[in-house]
C-alpha cells in the first residue's frame, strides 16, 4: 500500500529556523490534512517524547513517517553512533514508524549559507569501506529493531551524485535500504527513473520534490549554496518545488518502482513567504496521485 505525507519543511525550514519560524505547528499539520496528507515526517517543532507527539498528530488523523536523522560515522564508531541514535529511534519505535530517514552530516555544508556547493565533501575511495561496513553495523542494529534505515542521499553531503549512490549501495548490505529522493537526484546529476530501477529491491522510501531547471542551472552557473539555491534570490522562487511544478518525470519514476509499498513523502522546500504552502502542497498531491495511478501503482 502506498501512502501520500508529507515533511514539514514547506512550512517550516529545518536548516534555516527562521524560514516560516512564525508558522505553528498546528498550522502546518492543518493544512497538511486540507491538501490531502495522511502523515508527517518529524521537524524541529515536533514534540520529541512519544506521549506528546501523539497528542499533536492525533487531532489532525496524521501517522508518523519517520524523522531525520544526522549521523556522524566518518568519525564515531557503529556502537557509538547507536548511543547517539537511542532516544531518536525509541521514539520511532513508539509511534509505529517502520523507517528512520538517514544522512552522514559529520562534514556536510547543506546548512551554511555562504557555502558553495562546489565545496562539498567528496568520499576519498579508500574510505568508503570503513564507512559502508559501520552504516552496515548500524542498519542491522536498527532492522533487530523493526526499524528499517534508509539512507538519504542529499547535496552538499559526500553521498550527492550518482558515483556517490552507487559507491554507497556498493559497499553496505541489503540491510541498507535507498531512500530515493527525487529532488536531489536530479540536482545530483542523476535520472532519478534510472536510479529507481537500478535499486528498486533496496528502495524502501520515497522523498518527491520537483526542480526549476532554470534555478538548478544558474546555482550550477553560479555556484551558489544549497540554501541560496532552495530560498531563491531576491523576490525569485527557489530551486525545489512540488510534484507536477518542475522537470521530474513522476510517472516515469513511479513505473521503474514496481510493486512499491510505503510512504511517498512530499518533501519539498520552498520560502512560505514565496510559495504559499497550502496551495503548492495541494498541488503536489494532486500530481502524485495522478502519476502513481499512471503508473498502475494505485
Amino acid at each position: 500500500m502506498i501512502r501520500i505525507g508529507a515533511n514539514p519543511i514547506g512550512w517550516s525550514n529545518d536548516d534555516l529556523q527562521e524560514i516560516g519560524g512564525a508558522t505553528s505547528l498546528e498550522t502546518c499539520l492543518a493544512e497538511a490534512r486540507e491538501a490531502g496528507f495522511e502523515g508527517m515526517e518529524l521537524g524541529h517543532k515536533f514534540p520529541r517524547e512519544a506521549k506528546a507527539l501523539k497528542a499533536a498528530l492525533a487531532p489532525f488523523g496524521m501517522a508518523c513517517i519517520s524523522g531525520w536523522y544526522s549521523a556522524e560515522l566518518l568519525v564515531r564508531d557503529a556502537t557509538t553512533e547507536m548511543q547517539h541514535l537511542r532516544a531518536h529511534l525509541d521514539l520511532l519505535k513508539a509511534m509505529g514508524s517502520n523507517v528512520l530517514v538517514f544522512a552522514e552530516t559529520s562534514n556536510a555544508i547543506h546548512g551554511n549559507r555562504a557555502m558553495p556547493l562546489s565545496r562539498r565533501p567528496r568520499m576519498a575511495r579508500e574510505a568508503w569501506k570503513r564507512w559502508g561496513e559501520r552504516l552496515t553495523a548500524v542498519a542491522e542494529a536498527t532492522l533487530r529493531e523493526g526499524v528499517r534505515l534508509v539512507y538519504h542521499h542529499h547535496m552538499g553531503t559526500i553521498v550527492e551524485d550518482e558515483a556517490d549512490i552507487d559507491a554507497l549501495m556498493a559497499h553496505s548490505s541489503e540491510a541498507v535500504h535507498l531512500l530515493l529522493d527525487t529532488g536531489h537526484a536530479t540536482w545530483g546529476g542523476a535520472d532519478p527513473a534510472a536510479l529507481a530501477a537500478r535499486y528498486r529491491a533496496r528502495i524502501s522510501h520515497v522523498h518527491a520534490k520537483d526542480v526549476r531547471k532554470t534555478v538548478m542551472d544558474q546555482a550550477r552557473r553560479e555556484d551558489w549554496s544549497f540554501l541560496d539555491a532552495v530560498l531563491g534570490k531576491g523576490a525569485d522562487l527557489g530551486v525545489y518545488t512540488v510534484p507536477g511544478d518542475g522537470m521530474v518525470d513522476y510517472p516515469a519514476v513511479f513505473h521503474a518502482l514496481p510493486g512499491y509499498s510505503g510512504w511517498v513523502v512530499v518533501e519539498a522546500e520552498q520560502d512560505p513567504e514565496k510559495a504559499h504552502p497550502l496551495t503548492y502542497a495541494k498541488k503536489g498531491v494532486a500530481h502524485l496521485r495522478a502519476s502513481l495511478k499512471a503508473a498502475g501503482l494505485t
